[in-house]
């Protein structure tokens, strides 16, 4: 891969390669024999004298596209933070593919792609000098870049002469696309997204939601935050309800398919009108 033209790039790019690759470990198993993707036990958070996690459990199977909703301000993104290692938590154990994201936190951040609700891009760059920067932090071939490229590029809409273009100059639409693109660039196999269909236009959703079904049904995890109750009930396999730091509720949409009609009344249920 080449070298990009800024510094902080630079020296982060070398920074990664001085990193530990990580333990390799044995991926855990739930009760029913499903292999357990993202674990989550007895979660803890607060931020000063508010807790805002108070004992969450969750188990996100390989295999599954999971939902995990709630309102404004209750946690959801704060869960995710805690799962991709962006922030410490006050005590629990989360674990990503078997990795301990405290103890292991290289290991586990090998094996899941994360997008934003906000694309987080360097705007100084062009898209693909960010794309090939992401790529080689994983490592990959010039090979495997370019194919994964076209292929992500072309399922999302984004034309690939656009990524010669710096990326202050995108819509947030096309940030967004770019971010979604560098979080599966190295073939993850889990794939977690914060509010992903923010900004996106109709056409960019419906792909979108055609990938993470696909995705899942190749035996990857994905596990999404959506405030979009109709798109959650209507792709998703499973469902987490959180409130109050908990999680209140877990439907299996598949067994249960009349909760798929009745998930906003549910939702509205739980939190009042």
């Amino acid at each position: 891969m080449k070298k990009t033209d800024t510094k902080k790039i630079d020296k982060t790019q070398k920074e990664t390669k001085n990193i530990p690759q990580g333990n390799v470990v044995e991926v855990p198993t739930a009760e029913n024999g499903r292999r357990v993707a993202i674990k989550i036990t007895d979660l803890h958070k607060s931020y000063g004298e508010k807790q805002v996690l108070k004992g969450l459990n969750l188990e996100v199977y390989e295999g599954e596209l999971f939902g995990f909703i709630g309102r404004n301000g209750i946690g959801k993104s704060t869960t995710i933070d805690c799962v991709i290692g962006s922030k410490k938590f006050n005590s629990g154990s989360i674990t990503v593919e078997g990795h301990d994201i405290v103890l292991d936190p290289i290991g586990a951040k090998k094996t899941f792609g994360y997008v934003a609700s906000e694309p987080a891009c360097y705007d100084v760059m062009r898209g693909i000098d960010y794309l090939e920067f992401i790529a080689s932090i994983y490592h990959m071939s010039e090979g495997d870049f370019l194919r994964n490229t076209k292929y992500l590029a072309g399922r999302l809409s984004l034309d690939e002469r656009e990524l010669h273009n710096r990326i202050s100059n995108y819509s947030h639409g096309m940030k967004q696309k770019l971010c979604l693109i560098a979080s599966l660039m190295h073939n993850p196999n889990v794939w977690i997204l914060d509010e992903p269909t923010v900004g996106l236009d109709i056409m960019a959703v419906e792909a979108l939601k055609k990938m993470m079904r696909e995705y899942a049904d190749h035996g990857k995890a994905v596990f999404v935050t959506s405030h979009n109750i109709e798109l959650v009930s209507r792709l998703c396999d499973r469902v987490a309800i959180i409130n109050n730091g908990t999680v209140v509720a877990l439907y299996d949409l598949n067994k249960e398919p009349n909760r798929r009609l009745q998930l906003p009344k549910i939702f509205v249920s739980i939190y009042g009108e």
